[in-house]
């Protein structure tokens, strides 16, 4: 492999890592669902380096697919949140 997409796969790595503690310890809940979109983000251009290093164009559609589920995610907590999070009805 090429020492771009080494670097390039380590820096995306570390992003990832850094994303997922603040998955975890996000000080309120808007907080943790930008934490899980940067999450897929990162994983949709992981995906993508590799499919690239790899040379199968097929990880490029689970790429699109991914990423279209978590933008759907992203609209469904949006509006979650919209609404008023959590209710003890």
């Amino acid at each position: 492999m090429s020492n771009v997409i080494l670097l390039s796969l380590a820096v995306m790595s570390l992003a990832l890592c850094l994303a997922f503690v603040r998955l975890f310890r996000g000080p309120s809940l808007p907080d943790r669902v930008v934490a899980l979109e940067l999450f897929s983000s990162i994983l949709v251009g992981i995906i993508g380096v590799v499919a690239i290093a790899t040379d199968v164009p097929s990880l490029l559609d689970v790429a699109i697919v991914m990423a279209l589920m978590a933008f759907m995610a992203a609209i469904g907590f949006a509006r979650f949140l919209e609404r008023g999070g959590p209710r003890d009805d």
